[in-house]
């Protein structure tokens, strides 16, 4: 199909003055609105207004000028006798091609707070001429966004304006991305404020990953990680790094008020957490947690990077630190190695809602984003748990929310030195909590225990009392509750409930 007429109505010039050229040197009948139009006759070019098409000025203050018959039976009208015959009965042109970019909504919403400014940036004119050139698409040539004037251009060059079934087809398809993404953006924002979770938080961006979870699986990342990260270096962020990156910001959004934390984790779970009074301090107690598994883990603190705790990091290889500051020095040193990736973190925001496909469709939730403190705690045993041991449980609690279950978090000293996750029996989990804080050194004795779930047994209470621990926390709930809370009491051990269960499969 020759392109011999085009309709161009852009917000964005750039890039244009190239395509307006190659257009009317292939002989392209060129047709235009307002600022466009202005564009393209100082490029010294002609083209006709529409107003001398529909016979109407653009009227209320620009929001009408291009939606007319006069203008959409050209999109529309296929090509074919019927359709043309009413075509050259009402005198309106053949548009074999519509070129739009659309009003900046999004860029509109992200610089105002002005309800005003944000509603006069939905464009109507532009979406209906980009619905129309690709709901005809196998008559009518559609370039949706500046996005897509490079591939109009290299086509447009390369086959003298002529394009195939399948040139028109992608970029029909373009089109429509472009528009679902733009109806998108509008209806999250009017629907920011609704009960209403029906993609509330609907992607409006994406990027093809080199692969997803293996090699011989394809993977897309639909999202804009610029919103939460500056990426300061590093190779390019995996479908498995993204995957370990979203499990270390939620992890660490549950120590942002405490004292410098670390946090190491390797395929989504945590192995090491630390707080401390210095971050090295934090950095070396998280790392003595479970050093073996550290090696190529990600990495993650609450607070800014110095160059002690730089020093210390760059003995070990990893995939990814992330962190909300790095002073220059640590910089320095960080960034000699410069396929590891570094993210200075802008927000530990996390989405309200949680989405999972499975089966044939995908099941929407809540995020998990309640977090114990001391007053949900309800003691169930004769002995309440000491100050220490509260400010304990309370911190793995923390860490055991973001196990896979069954979990266990063993924790001593703001320290987790023994965890257990994914097991089918949470003895199990706390089995292997204990083999591997033993495996590490980790004295026991006065360490307190958390489940992510209730015990509907007491031998977890008695294997723990075993190994030395000294007070538990769980939510609760079972119909045995108080088998394990008299096991606790015949062993001198404090047992606290939360009632919250932290189920993460």
């Amino acid at each position: 199909m020759q392109i011999r007429s085009a309709l161009i109505s852009v917000y964005s010039k750039e890039g244009l003055e190239p395509i307006i050229r190659q257009l009317h040197a292939l002989g392209v009948q060129l047709y235009s609105t307002g600022g466009t139009q202005t564009y393209i006759e100082q490029l010294g070019i002609p083209v006709t207004a529409v107003e001398s098409l529909t016979g109407y000025p653009s009227i209320l203050d620009g929001r009408v000028k291009t939606l007319h018959p006069a203008i959409f039976g050209g999109l529309l009208a296929r090509r074919e006798p019927g359709h043309l015959a009413q075509l050259e009965t009402y005198q309106i042109p053949q548009m074999d091609c519509v070129m739009v970019d659309l009003y900046p909504f999004e860029q509109t919403v992200a610089s105002t707070n002005d309800a005003g400014q944000i509603i006069e940036k939905i464009d109507i004119g532009g979406v209906s001429l980009i619905r129309a050139g690709a709901k005809n698409w196998k008559d009518v040539v559609v370039v949706a966004s500046q996005g897509e004037y490079a591939l109009f251009l290299d086509l447009l060059t390369r086959q003298n304006g002529q394009f195939t079934d399948d040139d028109r087809r992608e970029l029909a398809r373009r089109a429509f991305k472009v528009t679902s993404h733009y109806d998108t953006a509008i209806y999250n924002w009017f629907n920011q404020d609704s009960e209403d979770h029906a993609f509330k938080h609907s992607i409006t961006t994406s990027e093809v990953l080199r692969y997803g979870e293996n090699p011989h699986q394809k993977g897309v990342y639909y999202g804009n990680l610029e919103e939460i990260f500056e990426k300061l270096q590093g190779k390019t962020i995996s479908y498995n790094n993204l995957v370990d990156i979203d499990a270390a910001v939620q992890l660490m959004r549950e120590f942002l008020s405490e004292k410098p934390t670390f946090a190491i984790l390797k395929h989504t779970n945590a192995c090491g957490v630390a707080a401390r009074n210095t971050l090295v301090e934090a950095w070396k107690a998280a790392l003595a947690c479970d050093s073996t598994s550290a090696f190529g883990g990600i990495f993650i603190t609450n607070t800014k990077v110095d160059l002690d705790t730089a020093q210390e990091i760059n003995k070990l290889f990893y995939e990814v630190l992330i962190a909300p500051d790095f002073v220059p020095e640590a910089l320095e040193v960080l960034t000699k190695k410069d396929q590891r990736i570094l993210l200075k973190i802008k927000s530990f925001d996390v989405q309200q809602l949680s989405f999972r496909s499975l089966l044939n469709g995908v099941v929407e939730q809540d995020a998990d984003l309640r977090t114990e403190n001391a007053s949900d705690l309800k003691t169930a045993t004769q002995r309440a748990p000491e100050s220490a041991e509260i400010d304990s449980l309370l911190f793995a609690a923390r860490c055991a929310k973001h196990l896979k279950s069954n979990a266990i978090a063993l924790v001593k000293d703001q320290q987790l030195i023994g965890m257990g996750c994914g097991q089918p029996s949470r003895v199990d989990a706390l089995r292997q909590a204990i083999a591997k804080a033993k495996s590490f050194g980790f004295d026991l004795q006065g360490a307190v225990m958390a489940s992510d779930a209730f015990f509907p047994f007491p031998d977890c209470v008695e294997i723990a009392h075993e190994a030395g621990i000294t007070a538990v926390i769980q939510p609760g709930g079972s119909i045995k509750d108080q088998d394990s809370i008299d096991a606790c009491n015949a062993r001198n051990m404090a047992m606290v409930m939360t009632g919250l269960r932290h189920f993460k499969h």
